[in-house]
């Protein structure tokens, strides 16, 4: 599995809706030096936030942690 996956599908989710990292981190209520470490596995997100991304951008908390695919 890889290391960083949950930060993979998050620039990947990020990216498909075209938002930038601003945007995101506006709508989520977290600053964007935030999502930059979680998109680059620098730090991993509390389980609060994992399914309030994963609400966010309709997805299951598994796809979000590598654990299926989407």
């Amino acid at each position: 599995m890889e290391k960083n996956i949950f930060g993979m599908r998050l620039k990947a989710l990020r990216v498909q809706k075209n938002l930038s990292q601003k945007e995101l981190s506006d709508d989520l209520e977290i600053g964007r030096p935030t999502i930059t470490q979680y998109e680059t596995g620098s730090k991993n997100p509390s389980l609060k936030m994992v399914i309030k991304i994963a609400d966010y951008f309709d997805v299951s908390v598994d796809y979000l942690i590598g654990r299926k695919q989407k």
